[in-house]
């Protein structure tokens, strides 16, 4: 077996495979660099990422696959599942070997069931992301959205909230991954950092502006008001706004 190390980056993965033909590779296994576990028993060999050989890549699989099939292998990366790297390769491994078949309609062929599977799960995620993703006003006037997805959707959202909110700065932190999105109104940027989770609490008047606070409260005071007891069906609520979405939701807040 041949242990290939990438930087977790797509990019990064498409030049592993890249490699894994360049060179002829026997048994090749695609691991991230920060999986040590795997590298026990076996050197790994180091790939680092080159542009112009992932665009081949991309360029071969848009040929064969057509967009929307290079979009399907994307949204598996995203799934962020052990292994996905496997799973992946042996799919664009089926379709170099098969240039004349849709490769991605043989559900019989367990890698691509897989990556099917993972792409509709990535795809609801990313729905769910834009439906339910709330803003709230910092005292410098951008505006601020925590997310804490199952999967990596965060770079799948951008061009909705950028169509959306073209009118104002805007910044989206995943929690889990330590990573945001920040929109000057003109570009995006991809920006790293480590945030206070405890300093971003919405009640707390040193981070968001006083108009952000008001708005809030008469925000979850007219959903109370509206909101008849009596008629409380929390099954149904629950079906159509699953509860892991609710602390993005400002009338879920108690003041």
């Amino acid at each position: 077996m041949t242990l290939l190390s990438y930087d977790s980056t797509f990019e990064g993965f498409l030049t592993a495979v890249f490699e894994i033909y360049e060179f002829k590779y026997p048994n090749p296994k695609i691991i991230k660099k920060d999986d040590t576990q795997q590298n026990l028993f076996a050197d790994a060999i180091e790939i680092i990422t080159d542009n112009s050989k992932s665009d081949r890549v991309i360029k071969k699989l848009n040929t064969q696959l057509e967009s929307d099939g290079v979009r399907t292998l994307i949204y598996a990366f995203l799934s962020e599942k052990p292994g996905i790297e496997d799973v992946l390769f042996n799919v664009i491994h089926y379709s170099v070997e098969n240039p004349k078949l849709n490769i991605l309609k043989d559900f019989a062929n367990d890698n691509v069931l897989q990556v099917v599977q993972l792409t509709k799960s990535v795809g609801r995620e990313k729905h769910r992301m834009e439906a339910f993703v709330r803003f709230e006003q910092l005292k410098d006037g951008i505006y601020f959205a925590k997310i804490d997805p199952d999967f990596d959707v965060l770079t799948l959202i951008i061009r909705h909230f950028k169509n959306r909110y073209q009118d104002q700065k805007w910044l989206i932190y995943d929690l889990r991954r330590k990573y945001g999105v920040y929109y000057d109104l003109k570009d995006i940027e991809i920006v790293s950092m480590d945030l206070n989770i405890k300093s971003l609490d919405a009640k707390n008047s040193q981070v968001f502006s006083e108009t952000e606070l008001n708005y809030q409260k008469l925000w979850w005071e007219y959903f109370d008001h509206t909101n008849i007891k009596e008629r409380k069906n929390t099954k149904l609520h629950v079906q159509h706004v699953p509860k892991r979405y609710w602390k993005y939701l400002t009338e879920k807040k108690m003041f």
